[in-house]
């Protein structure tokens, strides 16, 4: 599937500067374009593979290129404000080169929580293309306007895209990392899970898939809306004599044997009910993909048939696509798309809390403003400046 991959804030960037990597790592191709936009000129001077420019400063004439300070309706207004400079960023894309955009965003910062549904409106007004969105949440720990910023955020922001594609920083997030490390790898775990889905059908080494997974299977899936989550897993093959490939299979008809068939249903059924981006009852998922990514001899179709009956019945639902992406790797992934999901704990969480700290910072406003008055009172004994 090819992407115009677009990073707002600096979560955004970052992303998008992992799944550069992935692509090119992986030679498999699906990112057409990738942008990043923010307003501090700090955090796009940190970004690797984007090029220089391709990373748009907005909001200069309000924030001076220093961020918005988590503070997203301002990190909203000053997208509005200069969002044609964003768009003319992706002036050199055509759209028939592109299949879909992905406006990626940490929902708890100002630039990106605020810009990311601004941008997502005028790429829907003005492309035909899906507009689809990754949406970052906080972790629990970093702070209750984080919190508010990405309640607030998340209710704008699947609401601007054909579908938003979740992760959840709180459930990845090690012990004894530091915060740049921990960022470093939740933003490699995503690349990974998102660089197998995407790159399906576009790998360019000259494998040929059974079952291509295109880009009208991803559409498809996505054209559920609401809210998506994805799953993966993996499994290292055993080194064998006699050369890299031959380690695998040393003939067509153990395509389908016992052990290649098991080790595939069994990764999409680990895939499924293992540590999903955003964590969610499966049952009543309305659509999903599956894609098996692996060295040909190891990918078994009826692994995959099995495995998708298993999903049919563990989701509730019949709209199950799924194929594989053969690859030269010494592991078979698997990766699964779950969209349409609606039993999602954390977000019932995440808007109760912000709901509740959205009414204490009223009430904090309030009586704010009661005590500096009191603290003023002089009973006109004394006379103000102006």
């Amino acid at each position: 599937m090819k992407l115009a991959l677009i990073g707002i804030g600096q979560a955004g960037g970052k992303v998008v500067d992992a799944l550069l990597r992935y692509d090119r790592s992986a030679r498999s191709s699906f990112v057409t374009a990738a942008l990043a936009v923010n307003t501090a000129r700090a955090d796009l001077a940190g970004l690797e593979l984007i090029p220089p420019d391709k990373r748009v400063l907005v909001g200069q004439a309000r924030v001076k290129g220093h961020g918005v300070g988590a503070d997203n309706e301002l990190g909203a207004e000053v997208m509005a404000e200069d969002v044609d400079e964003v768009l003319a960023a992706l002036d050199d894309v055509s759209s028939t080169e592109v299949d879909a955009f992905l406006v990626v965003a940490g929902l708890g910062g100002g630039t990106g929580s605020g810009g990311a549904p601004v941008l997502a409106h005028e790429l829907k007004r003005l492309y035909t293309e899906p507009v689809y969105g990754i949406g970052i949440l906080p972790g629990r720990d970093e702070g209750g306007i984080y919190t508010l910023n990405a309640a607030r955020s998340f209710q704008t922001f699947v609401r601007e895209v054909d579908n938003l594609i979740v992760f959840d920083n709180d459930a990845w997030r090690h012990t004894g990392e530091s915060v740049k490390q921990g960022y470093a790898s939740l933003n490699e775990e995503l690349a990974r899970r998102l660089g197998v889905l995407f790159s399906a059908g576009e790998v360019t080494d000259g494998q040929v898939a059974e079952s291509v997974v295109d880009s009208s299977e991803i559409i498809n899936t996505l054209a559920s809306g609401g809210v998506s989550t994805v799953g993966y897993a993996s499994a290292r093959l055993e080194r064998r004599g006699g050369g890299f490939l031959s380690r695998f299979r040393s003939s067509s008809s153990d395509v389908d044997d016992g052990g290649a068939m098991n080790r595939v249903s069994s990764l999409i059924r680990r895939a499924t009910l293992g540590r999903l981006t955003l964590p969610c009852d499966v049952s009543g998922t309305e659509r999903a993909l599956v894609v098996v990514s692996g060295p040909p001899e190891t990918l078994s179709r009826r692994g995959i048939e099995r495995g998708r009956t298993w999903l049919e019945e563990e989701t509730g639902t019949m709209e199950i696509r799924g194929g594989d992406a053969p690859v030269d790797s010494d592991f078979v992934a698997v990766v699964v798309l779950l969209s349409g999901v609606t039993s999602v704990p954390r977000i019932k969480e995440l808007q109760a809390v912000a709901i509740e700290a959205q009414r204490e910072g009223q009430e904090r406003d309030a009586t704010s403003a009661d005590n500096l008055a009191s603290l003023l009172d002089t009973d006109d004994e004394l006379d103000a400046l102006f």
